[in-house]
C-alpha cells in the first residue's frame, strides 16, 4: 500500500479484520486458565461484564472521535497530542508502541510453549531452542511485511477467518461435554486458589480482560487507509462485540468441563487442556494448531500496528523524522526495522525470566493503559468544547457520558494494575525520551517547555524507584 495519498483503500471488511485480528490472537488461548486462578464462574460474568462495558464505551469514542474529528487521522496519539500537548501525545505513541513489542513477545513465547507440549525442548518458550526459532521466524515475517502493507492486510483478513473457526470448533465442543455440575462447584470462586472477596477476584482479572481487548484501535490507527471515514468506527464496534462474545464463551463454558483448581494448573495454552478433557488428547493438538494459526495472524496486525504508529508519529514530528521513510513498496521500513531489532531484544532477555509470558502480558496491559486513558480523556474534553468556540466537531451528550465512562474505566483499570506495573512502564517511557529529544531537536525547538519538564521529572523519579526496587529485590521480574 502507498502511503496517505495512495490509490489503494481498506474496505470495512478489511478493517474488520484488522480489528479482530489485533484482539484475537495469544491472550483467548490462556483465559481458562488465567480466570480459574483468579475465579469461579461469577467472578469471570462480574469481570466480563465490568470489562464489555467499559471497552464498549473505549470503543465508542474512537468511533466518535473517527467521525467528529477526521482531520486527526494518524492514530490514537494524535488525539493525546491535540489536547494535551506535545509530550503526552508522544508518551501515548510510545506507550501503544512498546504494547505492541510486548504483546509480540508474548505471542513468540506462547507459540514455543505450545510445541512444548509435544517436544520439551522448547520449555515454557523460553528456553535457547525456543528464542532461536522464533528469531528466525521474526525475520521471515519481517521480510513479508517489507514487500508491502496491502498485501500483508490482506493476509491478515484471511488468517484472521482461518483462526475464527477452530475457536468456534473449540466452543462447539465444549459445549456438548459441559457439565452444569461441575460449573455449579466452581460458581462462586471460593476456597484455593485465589480465595478472597469477589471484588479482588474480579481486580485479579482486570490485566487478562485489557490484555485481549489490546487492538480495539486497530481501525482507528489505519483511518488513513480507511475507503469511507464511517467504517473506521463500524469496523471497530463490530469487531469489538464479536471479539466479546468469544471471550466470554471460551471462559464461561471451561467451567463447565473441569473444576476451578484444575484449570488453575493448566499449562499455557490452557484452552488445549480444557478441549483435551472433553474430547481426549487429540483435543490438544487441534487446539495447539489453532494457537499457531491465530498467533501467526496477529503478530502481522500487531507488527504493522506497532511500525504505523512510529511513522505516523514521525510524520507528525512527534517521532525522528528517521522513521518516517518509506521503502518503494510503502512500506516504513526504518520504523519495521527499529521494532523488529527490539522485539529480537526482547525475546533474548525473556530467557532470564522464569515468568515470561504472564510479565509479558501484564506490561503489554499496563503500556496501553496511558494510550488509552489520554483518548478517553480528549473525548471528555472534545465533549465539552462549547459553540462559541467554532467548532463543527462537537459531540452531544449521549458521546459526553460514553467519554466520561470511559475515562472512569480507564482510570479505574490503572488503579487496578498494582504500583509494580506502573513502575515497570517508566523503564520504557524514561529511556524511550530520547527520541523525543530527537525530534524537537530537528525541528530546532527546546527539549522541554515547563510543563513537559514536570512531567518528565515525575516519571523520572519512577523510573529511578523502579530501578532500586528491581536492584534491592522488591520488584522480581
Amino acid at each position: 500500500m502507498s502511503g496517505s495519498n495512495g490509490e489503494a483503500k481498506l474496505s470495512l471488511v478489511t478493517l474488520t479484520g484488522m480489528v479482530v485480528g489485533s484482539m484475537v490472537g495469544a491472550g483467548i488461548f490462556s483465559l481458562p486458565q488465567a480466570f480459574g486462578r483468579a475465579t469461579g464462574p461469577l467472578g469471570a460474568i462480574v469481570a466480563w461484564t465490568i470489562a464489555g462495558i467499559g471497552m464498549l464505551m473505549v470503543a465508542f469514542v474512537f468511533q466518535s472521535l473517527a467521525q467528529r474529528r477526521p482531520d486527526l487521522d494518524a492514530g490514537i496519539f494524535m488525539y493525546a497530542k491535540e489536547g494535551f500537548g506535545d509530550y503526552l501525545g508522544f508518551l501515548s505513541a510510545l506507550g501503544y508502541w512498546a504494547a505492541a513489542l510486548l504483546g509480540n513477545v508474548t505471542y513468540f513465547i506462547l507459540v514455543k510453549s505450545t510445541l512444548g507440549l509435544f517436544f520439551p525442548m522448547f520449555g515454557d518458550g523460553n528456553t535457547l531452542v525456543a528464542v532461536a526459532t522464533s528469531s528466525v521466524l521474526l525475520w521471515v515475517f519481517h521480510g513479508l511485511i517489507l514487500r508491502g502493507i496491502q498485501q500483508a492486510a490482506a493476509l491478515n483478513t484471511v488468517v484472521t477467518v482461518a483462526k475464527i473457526l477452530p475457536i468456534l470448533a473449540f466452543l462447539l465442543l465444549v459445549l456438548l461435554a459441559f457439565d452444569w455440575e461441575i460449573f455449579r462447584e466452581s460458581l462462586g470462586g471460593s476456597g484455593e486458589p485465589g480465595s478472597g472477596s469477589l471484588a479482588s477476584q474480579v481486580r485479579n482479572t482486570m490485566l487478562v480482560t485489557v490484555f485481549v481487548f489490546v487492538g480495539i484501535e486497530g481501525a482507528s490507527v489505519y483511518s488513513r487507509y480507511a475507503r469511507r471515514r464511517a467504517d473506521v468506527g463500524t469496523a471497530t464496534v463490530t469487531g469489538f462485540l464479536f471479539v466479546l462474545a468469544l471471550m466470554l464463551a471460551v471462559t464461561l463454558l471451561s467451567y463447565g468441563v473441569m473444576p476451578r483448581e484444575e484449570l488453575a494448573q493448566l499449562r499455557n495454552p490452557s484452552m488445549a487442556g480444557v478441549l483435551a478433557a472433553a474430547t481426549g488428547p487429540w483435543g490438544a493438538v487441534f487446539v495447539s494448531v489453532g494457537l499457531i494459526i491465530s498467533v501467526a495472524g496477529a503478530y502481522i496486525a500487531w507488527v504493522l500496528l506497532a511500525a504505523e504508529i512510529l511513522y505516523s508519529a514521525a510524520t507528525n514530528k512527534t517521532m525522528p523524522r528517521f522513521l518516517a521513510r518509506q521503502n518503494s513498496s510503502g512500506v516504513p521500513a526504518n520504523a519495521l526495522w527499529l521494532t523488529n531489532l527490539i522485539v529480537q531484544a526482547f525475546l533474548i532477555i525473556s530467557m532470564f525470566s522464569d515468568y515470561a509470558f504472564m510479565l509479558a502480558v501484564a506490561m503489554t496491559s499496563s503500556m496501553i493503559l496511558v494510550p488509552y486513558l489520554l483518548v478517553a480523556a480528549f473525548g471528555v474534553k472534545t465533549s465539552l468544547q462549547p459553540d462559541a468556540s467554532g467548532m463543527p466537531f462537537r459531540m452531544g451528550h449521549r458521546e459526553a457520558i460514553q467519554s466520561l465512562l470511559a475515562l472512569i474505566y480507564t482510570a479505574g483499570l490503572i488503579y487496578a494494575a498494582g504500583l509494580k506495573y506502573l513502575l515497570l512502564t517508566t523503564l520504557i517511557y524514561v529511556p524511550g525520551t530520547i527520541l523525543f529529544v530527537i525530534a524537537r531537536n530537528e525541528q530546532n525547538s527546546r527539549a522541554f517547555r515547563f510543563p513537559e519538564l514536570m512531567g518528565f521529572s515525575f516519571i523520572s523519579v519512577g523510573f529511578f524507584v523502579a530501578v532500586f526496587s528491581i536492584s534491592t529485590g522488591y520488584i522480581s521480574v
